[in-house]
């Protein structure tokens, strides 16, 4: 957590702060990823960045928190205008295409979810990776069992398996067109978001016998 003097920042340098330290985290991960440049172009002594955090990985934890809660709230905000008058898969098909045009405007979110994911510091992922996976699974489980009692997921699906599977599909989907060699099988590689919604469509159609229920 930031200390006291953090939070009594105005809202002004703390917004700066945390946009240079996307930058920097998403371009270079959290190894070599530079203090000295984040409070450069942040306009600070690098020594106030150990007054609003403990260490780097404090900071590097905190800035990931902050980058997955802007896309759980934005995600959140873009499926409650989602149609939820037809089938899951269609449902589905509409969250993912969202969600690749939000990593396409987005590349500071973008950044730092390649940043937890690419981490090579076991110790240093498992923080970052276990705050951004509850951002995930906060909105993932309750839709899953709201579409379940609607009858558009069957009644012996497994929704650990099928939550899991999503939770796989997002950082693929988020990722996969903007660094090479995560896509070796479709290609998403410099795709748009419309190039890549068949793609979206033949993965949703390749998961649909896991929760299509019985006619």
């Amino acid at each position: 957590m930031p200390t006291s003097t953090w939070f009594r920042l105005n809202v002004a340098k703390r917004a700066r702060v945390l946009e240079v330290a996307m930058k920097e985290f998403g371009e270079h991960g959290y190894s070599t990823g530079s203090l000295n440049t984040i409070a450069r172009e942040a306009g600070i002594a690098k020594g106030s960045l150990f007054q609003y955090f403990n260490d780097k990985l404090e900071f590097f934890a905190f800035v990931c928190d902050e980058a997955s809660r802007r896309i759980r709230e934005e995600m959140e905000r873009r499926m409650a205008r989602i149609d939820f008058d037809q089938q899951f898969d269609e449902w589905l098909f509409d969250v993912m295409c969202d969600w690749s045009e939000y990593m396409e405007t987005h590349p500071l979110e973008r950044g730092v979810t390649a940043a937890t994911m690419f981490e090579l510091d076991n110790a240093v992922r498992s923080v970052v990776r276990d705050t951004a996976n509850q951002h995930y699974l906060q909105v993932i489980h309750p839709t899953l069992e709201l579409w379940l009692e609607r009858g558009e997921i069957r009644a012996d699906a497994d929704l650990e398996v099928l939550a899991t599977t999503i939770l796989a599909l997002l950082p693929f989907l988020a990722l996969a067109p903007y660094y090479d060699g995560l896509d070796p099988i479709h290609g998403l590689r410099g795709r748009t978001p419309a190039q890549q919604r068949p793609v979206i469509r033949q993965l949703i159609a390749g998961y649909r016998p896991m929760f299509a229920p019985e006619k």
